[in-house]
């Protein structure tokens, strides 16, 4: 005997954000997760008070504020100085990686939320019209194609988005 399946049919459930992403070309995709890490870490100073975000809990230069500040570095080196060839000089940024966490005085939630967002429109108007296999010529590791470049900075950013939330728990919590 064989048994017949009359199987319902499936519930229509609202697009998520992977059907969304999956839907669009490969350069909207990469976009659309380095967005989401970028909004997360920028967000993660959200509703927190300056002592709080510049509060130290770990060993290294490491805060939240510091999190933030240092992804604005991350989108210059690798969306202007290796698009562009420009120095870290003359873009304004630090030297070495290290340094792009130092607080200044001046360094508030407001001027480096608003930095980071600027820097990742920037980023974005950067290679706007270059596809994934073209070659960067600008960074001091080499030419990289900008696929590699892409994949760098959303898997740096998925590690500060997790080292912001466990900083953030700590400090909310305390």
């Amino acid at each position: 005997m064989t048994t017949v399946w009359n199987a319902a049919p499936m519930p229509s459930f609202p697009p998520t954000f992977a059907d969304q992403v999956i839907a669009q070309p490969a350069p909207a995709q990469f976009e659309a997760f380095l967005d989401e890490h970028r909004g997360a870490l920028n967000g993660c100073l959200d509703g927190l008070t300056e002592e709080q975000a510049r509060r130290s809990l770990v060993a290294s230069r490491t805060t939240l504020l510091g999190l933030v500040k240092h992804a604005t570095f991350v989108e210059k080196v690798w969306f202007d100085q290796a698009v562009t060839g420009r120095s870290r000089a003359e873009i304004g940024i630090p030297a070495r990686s290290e340094e792009s966490f130092i607080l200044d005085d001046g360094d508030t939630i407001a001027t480096v939320q608003h930095a980071h967002r600027e820097a990742c429109e920037a980023s974005r108007r950067a290679i706007r019209s270059l596809g994934l296999d073209d070659i960067l010529h600008g960074h001091p590791r080499g030419p990289l194609p900008l696929r590699w470049v892409y994949l760098h900075v959303l898997r740096e950013l998925a590690q500060h988005c997790g080292h912001a939330d466990i900083l953030r728990e700590q400090i909310v919590n305390a």
